[in-house]
């Protein structure tokens, strides 16, 4: 029986009076959750990193129950959704690149349009509603990973980029199920150290064997003949097959590229309302945090930041697009996804 991580059994709590988000910041060297009383509190753990990847999805839906706890003790039902449609856009806000919240907000504030008329029901209805979206994303992630199985090929060793959530653990999950014999080498991922902390971590809770590298040494153990494959996760795929994710993919890729290495980028569906890359919102943090590590300055006090969360590959440099509807090119995906059914 294959061993799933701590990070993806214990990544967002709804308990009946809060939200406990486990602090990715200091995970795994500490399992210590962040616990949000409110909408706001919620707002801020996403936007102070506590989690981010996947985990700001389930985040920000569990703060939209605690919009509905709050909404519910209001008379009117037009009410209940002002309130509510307040709060969903102030975790909106929280993370510009990666669209999950978004899409999660608008799907849950459309129900909720139906679910005030009932005001005896709307909190408990609310909240089962959120319960099923959590196992449609959950199934979703599986189905991906089905697909992502097959990419891995028995004795590869694959380098992969920052921390995928679900989709590199049910990838890995999949290809362990078919029996296939694989490593994997992580990136550090800096300035949070996702790679080195959250992807190594989780991947060898699931008896997989991890080497972590820092973030300039990929092309490196290219060159040795040391990586067979690279796999990424993406905050989103464009229709143009641009690949949105992490700062350093782009140099990765370009690597694999380089030494004739295939690189796969994963992702549940490509954005639709993403044309070309330049449809894409690409979020600036604080210059400061490139000054630090895990809370530690490790820069000159007489230098200054540039932090670029994310950044952009385009799609020469895919060799495919792994989703939950199978793998696709990137210079096919219109063919495939872009209809009002896909």
């Amino acid at each position: 029986m294959i061993t799933m991580p701590t990070i993806m059994r214990e990544s967002v709590l709804l308990e009946p009076d809060c939200v406990r988000i486990l602090d990715r910041r200091v995970f795994p060297f500490e399992t210590t959750f962040v616990t949000c009383k409110t909408v706001e509190d919620v707002a801020v753990a996403i936007e102070e990193m506590v989690t981010q990847s996947g985990g700001p999805f389930y985040a920000a839906s569990a703060g939209m129950v605690l919009a509905a706890r709050e909404a519910a003790k209001l008379k009117s039902a037009s009410e209940r959704l002002g309130s509510m449609q307040k709060d969903g856009a102030r975790l909106v806000a929280t993370r510009a690149t990666n669209n999950h919240i978004a899409h999660v907000i608008a799907q849950l504030l459309k129900d909720a349009k139906s679910l005030v008329l009932d005001g005896d029901r709307f909190l408990s209805d609310f909240e089962a509603r959120v319960q099923e979206i959590w196992a449609a994303k959950r199934q979703t992630a599986r189905n991906l990973g089905e697909y992502g199985g097959r990419v891995i090929e028995d004795g590869d060793t694959v380098l992969t980029h920052c921390w995928a959530e679900s989709t590199i653990v049910e990838t890995a999950a999949a290809a362990l199920r078919m029996g296939k014999k694989f490593q994997f080498y992580c990136s550090e991922t800096r300035p949070y150290l996702q790679g080195a902390r959250l992807t190594a971590h989780s991947l060898a809770e699931m008896g997989i064997e991890v080497t972590v590298i820092t973030d300039n040494m990929g092309a490196h153990a290219m060159s040795l003949g040391k990586i067979s494959r690279l796999m990424t996760a993406a905050d989103r795929v464009s229709m143009s097959g641009h690949v949105i994710n992490k700062v350093g993919t782009l140099q990765h890729a370009l690597s694999a590229n380089h030494f004739g290495l295939p690189y796969f980028a994963m992702v549940q569906t490509p954005d639709k309302s993403a044309k070309t890359a330049a449809d894409v919102p690409m979020e600036d943090r604080d210059p400061q945090e490139s000054l630090h590590c895990l809370g530690l300055r490790t820069a000159s006090p007489l230098a200054k930041g540039w932090y670029p969360a994310f950044d952009v590959t385009p799609p020469h440099l895919v060799s495919g697009v792994v989703t939950s509807r199978g793998i696709f090119s990137a210079f096919d995906l219109g063919n495939y996804f872009n209809t009002d059914k896909a």
